[in-house]
């Protein structure tokens, strides 16, 4: 069975870039030890320091949609949202086949 994956960017407001990724961060510590997470990595566009991508690996999308709900995971989305240099855009959802998983330090 294929993996369910999301690949999406979030554009926050001009200088904010570094604190909508440290919310970012805490949402890994807190969804990285839920049902089917394999990944959630947090990375800043090279070319736009305000430009966030975040790249999920699920065992299926129901897991990663009962992530939404972990305690503290709503808190850290309402803060986030403010942030927001206008609506999220929509993220890619894909179909991970395989490839090598390795850990990345913080």
């Amino acid at each position: 069975m294929n993996k369910y994956g999301l690949h999406g960017k979030l554009n926050a407001q001009a200088g904010r870039g570094n604190e909508l990724a440290s919310i970012l961060l805490q949402a890994s510590a807190l969804v990285s030890t839920a049902k089917g997470c394999h990944l959630y990595l947090v990375s800043k566009d090279a070319a736009d320091a305000d430009c966030i991508w975040i790249t999920e690996v699920w065992d299926t999308r129901e897991d990663h949609d009962k992530s939404l709900h972990l305690d503290g995971v709503g808190a850290l989305i309402s803060q986030a949202i403010p942030l927001l240099a206008g609506k999220p855009e929509k993220g890619l959802e894909l179909e991970v086949l395989g490839g090598l998983p390795k850990h990345i330090p913080a």
